[in-house]
Formats: C-alpha cells, sequence, structure tokens
C-alpha cells in the first residue's frame, strides 16, 4: 500500500478546542504526524480524553517557563506546520510568535485558527460558533419563517468554516512552499470560513432570486417549499424530502399515490404541506424507505447517529469506521492511490502521555528530560494499570 499523502509531515498542534483539534485530526488521518501541546496540569472538558486526538501525540509542557517555550521552539524548528487557537498576541508573549519562529525555520507553515482572525475590532472578542455564524451572514439563513434564525449546531464554523478551511489553507501552503521554498502565515478565522463556504447563497440571489428571494422561511431550501422539507411518520420517526426538480415531484407523486390534480409542484404550499404531512403520518419511515428505495424521488429516511452507520449504503462503502466510543466516520474524502487511514482509532491521548517520546524523538537526552521533569517544565503522564 502507497503512504498516505501527507507522510512525512510534521505537525505541532497547540491544545484548544474543537475547531484546532478536528484540523489537526485531519492531517493525522491523511498521514501527518501530529504532536499536540498541552499546558502542564491542563485537564481535558469533563476530565476526559480530546475525542478529536485520534493518531495524535500529546506532550504536557509549562509555557509560563523559558525552559518550557524553548522546547516548543526546537519542537516547531523541526517541524512543517505550527497550528495554535489563541487570540491575537497569546502567542507572540509566549515568545512563539511567527516572526520568531519563521526565523528559526523559514519552511514553517503557521496556522493560526480562530473565530474573528486577526486583525480587526472583534479579533479580541471572545466567540462560539453561533457568533461566529451569525457575523458571517449565514445563521440569518437558518431557521422557520416567523421564528428567530435557528443555529445549525456548531458545525457551520467550527468545523466547516474553520476545521476543514484552516486544513485547505495549510495543504495550499504546503504545495505553494514546494514552488517558492518558503512557509508561510496562515490567517483562517471561523467568520471569513462560514462566509466563503457559503458563497452560493450570496451569490444566487441575483442569479437565480426564485431560490433565496424571499424572506428566511419562504424560499426553495429553507423550508419555505413543501417538496424541500421533512415530515414526521407514523411511528414518530422522519423523512427527508427533496422533490426539487419536476421529474423527482413527479416520483414522489407516484410513490404517494397522487396524481398532479392533488398534489401540483407549484400549487398552494400550505396546502401541500398539510396533505404531505397526513399522508407521511399514515405509514412509518421503514414502510415509506421500502416504498421509495427503487423510486428516484429524492426521499430518504432521517437517520440519527446511533443508525447512521448501519444503513446499507453507508455499510457497503465503509463510510462509518470503529471508534473509541461507537461507530464514527471515517476520514473523507477518499482518494484512489493513498487513500487517508484513522490512526490507531482506540487510542486517545491523555495529556502529557508522549512528553517522554517526542522528546528524545527531538534529540534531548535522557538526563535533559529528567531535569525538564523536576524543574517543572513538562510532565510524563504515569501509565495506569488496566486491571
Amino acid at each position: 500500500m502507497n503512504k498516505l499523502p501527507l507522510s512525512g509531515v510534521r505537525v505541532v498542534e497547540m491544545a484548544g478546542l474543537a475547531p484546532v483539534p478536528m484540523c489537526g485530526m485531519i492531517l493525522a488521518d491523511f498521514g501527518a504526524k501530529v504532536i499536540r501541546v498541552d499546558r502542564v496540569g491542563s485537564i481535558l472538558p469533563g476530565g476526559g480524553k480530546d475525542p478529536l486526538g485520534s493518531g495524535k501525540q500529546s506532550i504536557a509542557v509549562n509555557l509560563k517557563s523559558a525552559s518550557g517555550v524553548g522546547l516548543v521552539r526546537k519542537l516547531v524548528a523541526a517541524s512543517d506546520v505550527l497550528l495554535e487557537p489563541y487570540r491575537p498576541g497569546v502567542m507572540e508573549r509566549l515568545g512563539l510568535g511567527p516572526n520568531e519562529l519563521l526565523k528559526e525555520n523559514p519552511n514553517l507553515i503557521y496556522a493560526r485558527l480562530t473565530g474573528f482572525g486577526q486583525s480587526g475590532p472583534l479579533a479580541h472578542k471572545a466567540g462560539h460558533d453561533i457568533n461566529y455564524v451569525a457575523i458571517s451572514g449565514l445563521l440569518s439563513f437558518f431557521g422557520r419563517k416567523s421564528e428567530n434564525p435557528h443555529p445549525p449546531v456548531n458545525f457551520a464554523a467550527d468545523f466547516a468554516g474553520g476545521s476543514m478551511s484552516c486544513a485547505f489553507g495549510i495543504l495550499a501552503a504546503l504545495l505553494a512552499r514546494q514552488r517558492t521554498g518558503r512557509g508561510q502565515v496562515i490567517d483562517a478565522s471561523m467568520v471569513e470560513g462560514s462566509a466563503y463556504i457559503g458563497s452560493f447563497l450570496w451569490k444566487s440571489q441575483s442569479e437565480i432570486p426564485y431560490i433565496w428571494g424571499n424572506p428566511r422561511g419562504e424560499n426553495f431550501l429553507d423550508g419555505g417549499k413543501a417538496f424541500y422539507e421533512t415530515y414526521k411518520t407514523k411511528d414518530a420517526r422522519y423523512v427527508a424530502v427533496g422533490a426539487l426538480e419536476p421529474q423527482f415531484f413527479n416520483a414522489l407523486q407516484k410513490g404517494l399515490g397522487f396524481s398532479g390534480d392533488e398534489l401540483p409542484q407549484f400549487g398552494d404550499d400550505e396546502a401541500n404541506r398539510k396533505l404531505l404531512t397526513e399522508t407521511f403520518a399514515s405509514k412509518t419511515q421503514a414502510e415509506w424507505t421500502a416504498i421509495f428505495s427503487d423510486v428516484d424521488a429524492c426521499v430518504t429516511p432521517v437517520l440519527p447517529f446511533a443508525e447512521a452507520h448501519s444503513h446499507p449504503h453507508n455499510v457497503a462503502r465503509g463510510s462509518f469506521i470503529d471508534g473509541v466510543s461507537g461507530p464514527e466516520p471515517a476520514p473523507a474524502p477518499r482518494l484512489s492511490d493513498t487513500p487517508a487511514q484513522r490512526q490507531q482509532p482506540h487510542v486517545l491521548p491523555d495529556v502529557g502521555e508522549h512528553t517522554d517520546e517526542v522528546l528524545l524523538h527531538a534529540g534531548f537526552s535522557q538526563e535533559e528530560i529528567a531535569r525538564l521533569k523536576q524543574d517543572g517544565d513538562v510532565h510524563q503522564r504515569q501509565p495506569t494499570a488496566k486491571l
């Protein structure tokens, strides 16, 4: 089997919350060696392990000591990528800013992933996904008619506009480095990343206004049309209907046993919605799934997390793998020659679990490591007995 596409790429990830760990996990899944720098004494949320720590090593460092900062600089000097999650100025105050580190390692890709970016009036403000997606303009699209905008959990800004956008930026910078021979700084803003993945929403406003020309909740793709909606079934589960094009809507009518007169695609939306609501409530989700299994009507069951991995299509493609706490999504997208591979799927590193191993590989002697531990500059987690 060929090497993974990012084999040989070394990444230092400064520990943070979800967006940066997800970005680091993506890089690890595609073959990068990712070392997570945790703070000595830090405790992960809930006192457990980072669920996005798959395939990484953890070193616990005292970033308040000169020796601790110095060893991080040494790690970064031998790495390709530094990934950091802090507000602007934090890394500079630690003595780990891009100006210093790029002087020591001109090939370094210095990736900064934050909510509001490195500049602007909000750069130093706190925020979460809901705030970033709100500032991006996307949140105004999410929600029902006459209701408040509703956040789509925390994937739009944190993971799509944040983790995935930053990972793409890192890959682009690595590719550019092959031509220029130089590293560079990546300013990845979750606000801008969210806005960018929503480009279709902006660009379609004037080009195809019939899709987005109405207020929230009254358009083709936001629940405004009965043929693009979810419906409750007899067993209190749901089906998703996306019969946008006429041929799919005709197939929907056929599967439901309707004629065009009973359910005109562009008839009264409320009347259509009422009819579809009553009809889908007459059978179970499994029954509707069977009816539409061989019909191209864009009708699918709405699967909960606990069942998505067992859907026949996902099983056939191996779309889910065994993870630490159960099934989890396999790395995507798929590469035909050098596909990604989840590294050590059953191992999530504890804080400081690999401190000795990482330092030895970085060229520190056993005596130097012992002194760093004694001075409190690093910590090695002691393995616990498994009875």
